[in-house]
């Protein structure tokens, strides 16, 4: 799939710890999609190859049926089984140019940058679009670095591709990112740990629209 920088504009990242009894992960990523979440990443850190592959199958379905882009988190293997978008690969997980090379040309690939170097190396070896940060404090990554406003401004400017923020944003902190550059913010707890995800979706995107 082909995507423009407007379906970055509220990017939910799943976290299934948040669900509660009785519910699934696809029932609480279609809420968000219905309140308006232009773009999802399965992001599920603890679960086995075999349950992802089979949820990134059942999401998949969803968010093509919803006209959604869907990607995996670190997995490019799992990602083409799935049929997935594409793949977004952090510091951490292989490099950008080996996930193009696996993915191939036509799949959308995600990267994470704390900084311009890596931002820069990011787009020169075929990323998509970049998620920075963390841009304020959060709970979901505990291995998160930092990013100043700065420093977010900075790589907006250096790159031709679209810059999404990561990291603590929720209502009340997402009108501090006007200005930066982004195109969107990618979100977990501000939806997934709320009980009205779909009304969480649907505040966090008239924020968002007004800033970007």
């Amino acid at each position: 799939m082909k995507f423009c920088k407007d379906q970055l504009r509220l990017y939910a990242v799943t976290d299934s710890r948040w669900l509660g009894e009785g519910e699934t992960l696809s029932s609480r990523v279609a809420a968000a999609i219905r309140g308006g979440a232009t773009f999802v990443q399965l992001r599920e850190k603890e679960m086995q190859s075999e349950k992802l592959l089979s949820l990134a199958r059942e999401i998949g379905v969803l968010c093509r049926g919803m006209d959604v882009p869907f990607v995996v988190d670190d997995d490019a293997e799992i990602a083409a089984l799935a049929g997935a978008d594409g793949v977004h690969v952090g510091q951490s997980d292989e490099s950008a140019a080996e996930a193009r090379r696996r993915i191939g040309p036509d799949k959308i690939l995600g990267v994470s940058a704390q900084t311009v170097e890596q931002a820069l190396e990011a787009e020169r070896n075929g990323a998509d679009y970049l998620g920075v940060g963390a841009v304020f404090p959060t709970g979901s990554k505990d291995d998160a670095d930092a990013v100043s406003l700065d420093t977010l401004k900075a790589i907006c400017n250096a790159v031709h591709i679209p810059v999404v923020a990561i990291g603590g944003i929720g209502i009340k902190n997402v009108g501090v990112l006007r200005g930066t550059g982004i195109s969107g913010v990618a979100v977990i707890s501000a939806l997934f740990a709320r009980e009205d995800t779909e009304a969480a979706a649907r505040e966090l995107l008239c924020a968002v629209e007004e800033i970007v």
